[in-house]
This record gives structure tokens, sequence and C-alpha cells, in this order.
């Protein structure tokens, strides 16, 4: 049903019946060095310290640098970028190399989709997963434009996401297109277009 969706303003221009998208931060490489340190710095001291004296404290120190290397080295490769996916039924979106953390939205539960100009780590206080109680959750990998979801719940979800607006578009037409086909007897999805004869 490809012909049922088409782009806002681009006249009869088909939508994609899968779109994807990605954001990237390339900053967050140096944070990853920094991890792979704090993590060479407790194997250093494990293997090349003298255990005579102080043990307990030594023992300290090595947990807290090789935990504290693999806390940032996750936290930082995990958000070095994000991967947005929009089929015919679900927003899926997957962060890192391993795609966790995941946040899967089926389209039903979604009411509404805009686009967002400037979505920055101030605004959420930090990269990565967050949640603020008067704007809801998101996963930021950078700043910039992004794509924001208020759900069925009352929830909000926004991610950053290169071609955001592109996103919205799709989302919108796909939402549209749920909602009339769930109407018995509906004419057709609002503010999608229908193909000739259809």
């Amino acid at each position: 049903m490809r012909h049922h969706f088409r782009h806002e303003g681009r006249g009869s221009e088909p939508l994609p019946e899968v779109w994807t998208g990605r954001a990237t931060n390339r900053m967050q490489w140096l944070l990853a060095v920094a991890g792979l340190g704090c993590l060479a710095l407790g194997i250093k001291l494990a293997v090349g310290a003298t255990w005579t004296t102080g043990i307990a404290a030594m023992l300290m120190a090595v947990i807290g640098c090789v935990a504290a290397g693999l806390m940032i080295l996750y936290g930082t490769l995990a958000f070095v970028h994000v991967a947005v996916k929009i089929d015919g039924y679900a927003l899926d979106v997957r962060c890192g190399h391993i795609g966790v953390p995941r946040r899967h939205i089926p389209l039903s539960h979604v009411v509404s989709a805009e686009f967002v100009h400037r979505v920055t780590p101030r605004q959420w206080g930090g990269w990565g997963c967050r949640w603020r109680p008067e704007r809801g959750t998101a996963v930021v990998v950078r700043r910039g434009e992004g794509l924001a979801v208020t759900l069925n719940d009352g929830g909000r979800f926004t991610v950053t996401v290169d071609d955001a607006a592109m996103a919205v578009r799709v989302l919108r037409a796909r939402i549209a297109h749920i909602k009339g086909a769930g109407a018995p007897g509906a004419p057709g999805a609002t503010g999608a277009s229908q193909a000739p004869g259809a």
C-alpha cells in the first residue's frame, strides 16, 4: 500500500515503506578513551601493586577503577549513535552497536508526531536515555534536530535523528492511515492522499 502514503507538500512522491534514520556523536569516542584509561589503570594496579600492606584500600582502588572504566565504556559506546526505524507497525529505536537500550513503540500507541528543531543535552540533563517529569523520556546522542511523539497514555518520547522532518511526515501518514482504517465507514485517512480509485 505504498501509494497510500505521500510526502506532505511534495506532490505525489511516495513515502518509503520503511524509513530508517540515525544520529551519530563522534565526540563520545573521546569519553570511551577515558573509560579505557580507567580500566587500564585498574588492571595495572591489580597486577603491579604489592598486596602486602593496605589490601582493603588497594582492592577498593582496583574495583573502583575497573567499575568506572566499564561504566564509562558502556555509557559512551551505547550512545555513539542511535538508529530509528519506522515501518507499518512500529517506531523502533536502537542505541549503539548492540542495539541496547532499545525502545519499541507500536504505531497504534502514537497520537501525534512533531519535528523538534533543536534538542540539546542541556535540556535533558545529559546524554543518553533521559527522563524529565515535564518532558517525558528521550534518547539524546547529539545536539540538533529530533523527532517527538505523544503517546496515547499521555507520555512523550523524543529522539535525536537526522532528517527528522521526513520521519515526522512518515509517522503522520501512518497514524492517519491507522485511524482511517480503524474507523468503520471512514472515507479515508486524514492528511494522507488516497490513490486514484482507492
